[in-house]
């Protein structure tokens, strides 16, 4: 049995280990496809066919209000931090305080975000609370996703990038310089729920139960993502993931 799987690139390295322990576990299928949060959302709201939705917490709740995923189905699995990113072997600017946070932003040459990811539309707004966005908007470049921000680091057309830590850490050619300070830190809660039509309904909820379970848990923080502090959805754990 194929179960379909609409989920974030938020989630994609947790899940890209995650996904194979499943199907030996359980015997079932994972047809995932990986995209921007919103654009996957226009594609539910469209009405393409899935059984289970991973996206970040407020699409969710917008989905379950158009009862396009079942009430009650939701449940959180893992949330990400912002972070900043360079290329590798770049110079490596102070960000440990908010006013050091500050002076790296306004001084880089360069600043690239995803226009519609979760990190990017609070970074807009963080720069502007800051009083910088007047300085910062001319140097910015505004990405189509997280996965072209990544790109513009590694290749050295943007000296920084802001996207999701745990999107840094398995970006090819760049590093993490460091975490937004806590002060000004925002994270992006990802839930999974199921599809109101699916005829897969069952096994969904399975795939729930073990994103949910103690050894996934494990798995999101190692991918750097925090996991879910308490399960919504109790269920097995993840015998020989590692």
């Amino acid at each position: 049995m194929e179960i379909r799987v609409l989920a974030s690139n938020g989630v994609r390295a947790a899940l890209d280990e995650l996904g194979p322990a499943f199907e030996r576990g359980n015997g079932h299928r994972l047809a995932i496809r990986f995209g921007l949060g919103a654009d996957l959302k226009r594609r539910i709201e469209s009405g393409e066919a899935f059984d289970l939705a991973v996206l970040a917490a407020a699409a969710v709740e917008d989905l379950e209000k158009q009862g396009r995923v079942g009430a009650g189905s939701r449940a959180s699995i893992a949330r990400s931090g912002s972070g900043l990113a360079i290329r590798k072997g770049a110079a490596r600017p102070d960000i440990g305080t908010v006013d050091a946070f500050k002076r790296a932003l306004v001084s880089a040459k360069s600043i690239c975000w995803a226009k519609e990811g979760a990190s990017g539309a609070y970074f807009a707004g963080l720069i502007e609370r800051m009083g910088i966005a007047g300085e910062i908007m001319p140097k910015a470049t505004l990405a189509s996703s997280g996965d072209e921000v990544g790109c513009l680091v590694a290749e050295g057309k943007c000296e920084l990038g802001v996207i999701l830590v745990n999107e840094i850490m398995a970006a090819p050619g760049v590093e993490l310089l460091g975490p937004f300070p806590s002060e000004v830190q925002s994270h992006t809660e990802f839930q999974a729920a199921v599809a109101s039509g699916s005829k897969n309904a069952a096994q969904a909820k399975i795939l729930i139960q073990f994103l949910t379970a103690p050894s996934a848990g494990a798995v999101f923080r190692a991918k750097g993502q925090e996991p879910a502090a308490k399960p919504a959805v109790r269920g097995s754990d993840l015998s020989g993931v590692t």
